[in-house]
């Protein structure tokens, strides 16, 4: 599922130009998916964004999974409950914490920017993402073990909902790497400024067309494993669960590279 995030204005594109804000004005970059803050906050600041933020993110999916399970039998408008609770809440985080931090809330986005800003383009340092990433599974279980406490539920209760299968293994392939292809092709793009709207609508299509109702999140899924609800995902399907979305966030990287290389100049 999980990752991260943008605000109104574009971020600056290769050529250093600013982009413009939905208004047509010009405007000072901002951070959003796949980029940081060019006026970055303290790490500190950065890192409890993520924490705070992935946080809210599992106790959104957890407690509407428990909500929709007390309130109906029909596993379908479950779903449906989840899914849009999400969908909202998503959407709400990139928007507030974007500013920040970029609103990764997943390590797949933050190793994916990580990478592509290796050789000194605008994202994430090495150092950064060191922090980034255990703020974002801390965040997760504190979440998990939220959703759990305000229904009355065990604090921590490991869950028994099985999903190992191979084609759900396929599913979160398939999830992660649609993520990061929208969020880092917007990113080429210079749209980043829909990125809350696109990356949560994304999730909620994904929820219903991919076959895991796409984790796509390392963190997220860690964090899943705490609650034995209509979320949780069995200890023993993790490690599969975050191989294949590791393999996903390296196809959705090889897809950006390949849909959106440099064009070249046209001739005078």
């Amino acid at each position: 599922m999980t990752v991260t995030e943008a605000t109104d204005a574009a971020e600056v594109t290769e050529h250093g130009r600013a982009g413009e804000s939905p208004t047509g004005s010009v405007t000072e970059s901002q951070p959003a998916p796949g980029a940081t803050p060019p006026r970055r906050p303290p790490l500190l600041a950065k890192a409890a964004a993520e924490l705070v933020g992935t946080a809210a993110l599992v106790a959104i999916v957890v407690g509407s999974g428990i909500q929709a399970t007390e309130l109906t039998k029909d596993v379908g408008l479950q779903l449906l409950a989840d899914s849009t609770a999400t969908v909202f809440g998503l959407g709400v985080l990139i928007t507030l914490f974007g500013p920040v931090s970029g609103a990764h809330f997943n390590p797949a986005v933050t190793l994916a920017e990580w990478w592509t800003a290796r050789r000194g383009g605008p994202g994430v340092t090495l150092g950064e993402a060191a922090v980034y990433v255990p703020a974002q599974i801390a965040g997760a279980i504190a979440g998990s073990v939220l959703a759990d406490a305000m229904f009355g539920e065990p604090l921590v209760k490991w869950s028994t909902h099985d999903r190992s299968a191979g084609h759900l293994l396929l599913g979160e392939v398939v999830a992660t790497a649609g993520l990061i292809l929208l969020i880092f092709g917007l990113a080429r793009t210079d749209r980043l400024r829909f990125a809350p709207v696109a990356v949560a609508s994304y999730i909620g299509a994904a929820y219903w067309f991919t076959s895991s109702t796409s984790f796509a999140n390392p963190a997220v899924t860690i964090g899943r494993a705490f609650t034995d609800t209509f979320a949780g995902i069995a200890p023993a399907s993790v490690a599969g669960f975050i191989g294949m979305q590791l393999v996903g966030t390296v196809a959705g990287l090889a897809l950006v590279a390949l849909v959106f290389m440099p064009g070249r100049e046209a001739a005078e």
